[in-house]
C-alpha cells in the first residue's frame, strides 16, 4: 500500500533492440503496459520515418475493417465478443491479412453493386406494373375512347376549325410515375405550359417504393394530348419534375400481355434478390465472428510501428535505440518481457536495458485499482501530482464522501443512493462488457454509506425523525403514572409549550445517539440546528485544514528541505492552531462549561473572536469565557504572522551571502542576474505569507458551506414532504388509497430528481471544491505530468465502437 500514498519511483532507461527482435519486444512491452517511450526523432517529419509505410498499410486495413463494420451494423448483425486477446501477428503475416481484407472488401463491393442494380431494375418493373394496372383501370372506367363523357372533356383538345370539319379524334398519351408530393405543382405546370390542352389522370400507389438508398411514396399518372408539339412539351415537363416515363401499349390485349411478362420478371428478380441478400448475410455473419479479433490485431500492429518510429536507428542498421520512462519496481518485469520478445522473434542476440542518470523530471505514476481509480481521478482533475509528492487520494477516500454526507445527511436518501451504487458494483462484470465507465460507482457507494451515518446523527429520514431510544425531554402530565410537570388543562389549551431544561423533570438526559427527535416538532428547531451545524462545520474545517498542513511536513522531510520545515511548516501550523484551533477549543469549552442554569450568561464566540482581532478587551456586552482570556490571544494575533516572515528574512540573508561570495569570483553581469533572482524570491515569499494568512480566514469561512447545504437539503426535504406527501396522508376518504398512490409516485419522482440528483450533484461539487482549494493547497502543488505508458489495453479500450 506504500505506493498509494506517494507516486511510484521512476527511472529513465535506454533500450537496445535488435532489428529482427524489435517488433516482438515492443509487442511484449505493449502487453505489459509499464513503459512510456520518448520520441527520439522530434525534428523528423512523420512521413520521413522508417516505418511510415507499415503504418499506412495498417491504416488501410483499419479503413477496410471500419467499412465492413458499418455494413455489419447496417444489417443489424451482432458482433461476437469472446473476450479473446489475440497475440500480435508477425510482420510477415501482414500480407495474409491484407489479402483477406482485400478479398472481403471486393466481395462486399461486388455484392452491393449487384444488389443495387437488381433493386433498381426491380423498382422499374414494379413501377411499370403499377402503371399497367392503373392505366387498365382507367380505360375500363371509360370503356372506350369514344365514350361521350370523354369526348366531351377532350373536345377542347381539338383545333376549332378541325372540329368543325369533323376531323377524326386522335389522342396520344404518356404514362409514368412521380413523387407524390410533386403532384400539385406538376399539375399546375402542365395546365400553364400546355394552356389547358392536356388531360391528366393520377392515382396514388398505396405501398411505398424502395430504391437502393431511400423509401418514398409515388403516384401513377397518365396524360392525354393531341399532336407532337404538346407531346414534346409534356415530356420536357416530366423530365423537369424527374418523373419516370414508361412505354404503355394502346390496346388492352397488349397491356395484358405486357403485365403478365412484367409479373414473371418481377418474381424471377425477387428470387435473385433474396438469394443475393442471403449470400450477403452469410458473408457479413462470417466477418462479424472475427471482426473484433481483426481489429485488435491491426491496431496492435499499428501501435507497434508507430512506437518503433519513436526510436533511433543505430549506424550499423542492426539495432534500434529507445528511451523509456518506467517504474523502478517493474524493471524485472520489463526485463522478462524483453527476453520473451527476443525468444519469440527467434533472435539469438538479447535486448539490453540500461538505466540512465538524468536531471529531467520523471512523470508521475500512481498505481490504482478499480476501487481507488475514481478517487485518484478526482485528485488528477485538479492537477497531476509533482513527482514523488504526497498523494491526496488515500485520504480523499474517507474525507470526500464524509464531507459530502455532512451536506447531504439523510438516512432515507442515503439508503437509496447506497442501493443504486450496490447495483452497479454487483453487476459491474456484466455492465463492463458494454464498455460503460463505472469508475465512480465506489465513490457513490461510500457517499451513500456516509450519508446514512450522518442521517443517523441528524436523526433525519425523508425530513422525519425516528424515536428509537425515547426522547430525553418530558411533556407528561402531572398525574401520569411516571409523574410530570404539566396539567391536563395546560396541555390541552396550548398548541406550543416551552420546555425549560432548568425546570426539574423536563430534561431527563441527552439522547443516546444524534439529535433528539423532539426537535423535529419544535418551533425553534431551525435556530438550534443553525448553531449546532455552524459550529460543527468550523470544527471539521479546521481539522481538515490542519491535517493538510501536517501532510506538507512529510513532503519537506522527503525532499530534504529543513528550511521549509522550520520557517514554513512550523509557522503555518502555529498560525492556524493558535487562531482557528483556539476557536475550536473555545467551542468545546463553551459546550462543557455552561449548563441549563448558566446558559443565559454564555458569551458569544463570534463577538469574542472579533474582539480578539480588534484588541477590544472592555466590551460590556460580551463577558470573557474564562479568566485570563484577555491575555491569551495577544501573542497569537501579533507574533504569528511575523513567524511566517522569518523564512523571507533568513532566506534573503542566505541568498545575499551567496551573492556576495559569488560576486568576488564572478563578473558584474552575474551579480545582476543573481540579485534579480533574489528579488523574485522576495516577492514570491511576501505573496505567499499574505496569501496564507488571508487564506486561512477565507478557507475556514468556506467550510460553512457544510452548514448551509445541510440546512438547505433538510428544508427542501421537509417542504417536499409537507407539500406533496402530506396531502396524500391527510386524506380520509374512500378513494384516498388511489390518491395516495398517485401522490407517492409524484413524491418518489421529485425525491429522486431534486433531492438525490440535483442536491446530490450540488453537494458533490461543493465537496470537490473543499478538497481542491481548502485541503490540497496546503501540501499539494499538482505541477507534474502524467505517466502514459505504451499499453495495448488503453489503446484498444473503447475504440471498437467508435
Amino acid at each position: 500500500m506504500g505506493e498509494l500514498f506517494r507516486s511510484e519511483e521512476m527511472t529513465l532507461a535506454q533500450l537496445f533492440l535488435q532489428s529482427e527482435a524489435a517488433y516482438c519486444c515492443v509487442s511484449e512491452l505493449g502487453e505489459l503496459g509499464m513503459v512510456q517511450f520518448r520520441d527520439l526523432n522530434p525534428d523528423v517529419n512523420v512521413f520521413q520515418r522508417k516505418f511510415v509505410n507499415e503504418v499506412r498499410r495498417c491504416e488501410e486495413m483499419d479503413r477496410k475493417l471500419s467499412e465492413c463494420l458499418k455494413e455489419i451494423k447496417k444489417a443489424n448483425i451482432p458482433t461476437v465478443d469472446t473476450g479473446e486477446n489475440p497475440e500480435v501477428p508477425f510482420p510477415r503475416d501482414m500480407i495474409d491479412l491484407e489479402a483477406t481484407f482485400e478479398k472481403l472488401e471486393n466481395e462486399l463491393k461486388e455484392i452491393n453493386t449487384n444488389q443495387e442494380a437488381l433493386k433498381k431494375n426491380f423498382l422499374e418493373l414494379t413501377e411499370l406494373k403499377h402503371i399497367l394496372r392503373r392505366t387498365q383501370q382507367f380505360f375500363d372506367e371509360v370503356k372506350t375512347m369514344e365514350d361521350p363523357n370523354l369526348l366531351e372533356e377532350s373536345s377542347s383538345l381539338l383545333d376549332p376549325n378541325e372540329a368543325g370539319r369533323g376531323a377524326p379524334l386522335r389522342l396520344g398519351f404518356v404514362a409514368g410515375v412521380i413523387n407524390r408530393e410533386r403532384i400539385p405543382t406538376f399539375e399546375r405546370m402542365l395546365w400553364r405550359v400546355c394552356r389547358g390542352n392536356v388531360f391528366l389522370r393520377q392515382a396514388e400507389i398505396e405501398d411505398p417504393l424502395e430504391d437502393p438508398t431511400t423509401v418514398f411514396h409515388k403516384s401513377v399518372f397518365i396524360i392525354f394530348f393531341q399532336g407532337d408539339q404538346l407531346k414534346n412539351r409534356v415530356k420536357k415537363i416530366c423530365e423537369g419534375f424527374r418523373a419516370s416515363l414508361y412505354p404503355c401499349p394502346e390496346t388492352p390485349q397488349e397491356r395484358k400481355e405486357m403485365a403478365a411478362g412484367v409479373n414473371t420478371r418481377i418474381d424471377d428478380l425477387q428470387m435473385v434478390l433474396n438469394q443475393t441478400e442471403d449470400h450477403r448475410q452469410r458473408v457479413l455473419q462470417a466477418a462479424a465472428k472475427t471482426m473484433r479479433v481483426w481489429f485488435i490485431k491491426v491496431r496492435k500492429m499499428k501501435a507497434i510501428y508507430h512506437t518503433l518510429n519513436l526510436c533511433n536507428i543505430d549506424v550499423t542498421q542492426k539495432c534500434l535505440i529507445a528511451e523509456v520512462w518506467c517504474p523502478v519496481s517493474d524493471l524485472d518485469s520489463i526485463q522478462f518481457a524483453l527476453r520473451r520478445g527476443t525468444e519469440r522473434s527467434g533472435s539469438t542476440v538479447p535486448s539490453i536495458l540500461n538505466r540512465m542518470q538524468t536531471k529531467q523530471t520523471p512523470p508521475t505514476y500512481n498505481k490504482t485499482n478499480k476501487f481507488t481509480s475514481g478517487f485518484q481521478n478526482i485528485v488528477d482533475a485538479y492537477g497531476i501530482g509533482t513527482y514523488r509528492e504526497i498523494n491526496p487520494a488515500p485520504y480523499t477516500i474517507i474525507t470526500f464522501p464524509f464531507l459530502f454526507a455532512v451536506m447531504f445527511g439523510d438516512m432515507g436518501h442515503g439508503l437509496l443512493m447506497t442501493c443504486a451504487a450496490l447495483y452497479l458494483v454487483i453487476r459491474e462484470s456484466r455492465l463492463l462488457m458494454f464498455n460503460m465507465v463505472f469508475a465512480g460507482r465506489y465513490i457513490i457507494l461510500l457517499m451513500g454509506v456516509f450519508s446514512i451515518y450522518t442521517g443517523i446523527i441528524y436523526n433525519d429520514c425523508f425530513s422525519k425523525s425516528l424515536n428509537m431510544f425515547g426522547s430525553g425531554w418530558s411533556v407528561r402530565p402531572m398525574f401520569s403514572p411516571k409523574g410530570g410537570n404539566w396539567t391536563f388543562e395546560t396541555i390541552e389549551g396550548n398548541s406550543v409549550l416551552q420546555l425549560n431544561p432548568a425546570v426539574p423533570g423536563v430534561f431527563e438526559g441527552p439522547y443516546p445517539l444524534g439529535i433528539d427527535p423532539i426537535w423535529n416538532i419544535a418551533t425553534n428547531k431551525l435556530t438550534f440546528l443553525n448553531s449546532f451545524k455552524m459550529k460543527m462545520s468550523v470544527i471539521l474545517g479546521v481539522i481538515h485544514m490542519l491535517f493538510g498542513v501536517t501532510l506538507s511536513l512529510f513532503n519537506h522531510l522527503y525532499f530534504k528541505k529543513p528550511l521549509n520545515i522550520f520557517l514554513g511548516f512550523i509557522p503555518e501550523i502555529v498560525f492556524m492552531s493558535s487562531l482557528f484551533g483556539y476557536l475550536v477549543l473555545l467551542i468545546f469549552y463553551k459546550w462543557t462549561a455552561y449548563d441549563a442554569q448558566t446558559s443565559k450568561d454564555a458569551p458569544s464566540l463570534l463577538i469574542a473572536f472579533i474582539n480578539m482581532f480588534l484588541f477590544n478587551y472592555s466590551d460590556p456586552t460580551n463577558k470573557p469565557l474564562y479568566r485570563g482570556q484577555v491575555h491569551i490571544p495577544e501573542p497569537f494575533t501579533l507574533n504569528t504572522p511575523l513567524l511566517l516572515c522569518l523564512k523571507f528574512y533568513i532566506s534573503a540573508d542566505l541568498v545575499h551571502t551567496s551573492v556576495a561570495t559569488h560576486v568576488r569570483v564572478k563578473c558584474m553581469t552575474c551579480e545582476e542576474r543573481l540579485i534579480f533572482n533574489f528579488t523574485d524570491f522576495a516577492v514570491h515569499q511576501a505573496i505567499h505569507t499574505i496569501e496564507y494568512c488571508l487564506g486561512c480566514i477565507s478557507n475556514t469561512a468556506s467550510y460553512l458551506r457544510l452548514w448551509a447545504l445541510s440546512l438547505a437539503h433538510a428544508q427542501l426535504s421537509e417542504v417536499l414532504w409537507g407539500m406533496v406527501m402530506h396531502l396524500g396522508l391527510a386524506s380520509r376518504s374512500g378513494g384516498g388509497f388511489f390518491g395516495l398512490s398517485i401522490i407517492f409516485s409524484a413524491f418518489a419522482t421529485l425525491t429522486v430528481c431534486i433531492l438525490l440528483i440535483m442536491e446530490g450533484l450540488s453537494a458533490f461539487l461543493h465537496a470537490l471544491r473543499l478538497h481542491w482549494v481548502e485541503f490540497q493547497n496546503k501540501f499539494y502543488t499538482g505541477q507534474g505530468f502524467k505517466f502514459v505508458p505504451f499499453s495495448f489495453e488503453s489503446i484498444l479500450e473503447g475504440r471498437f465502437d467508435e
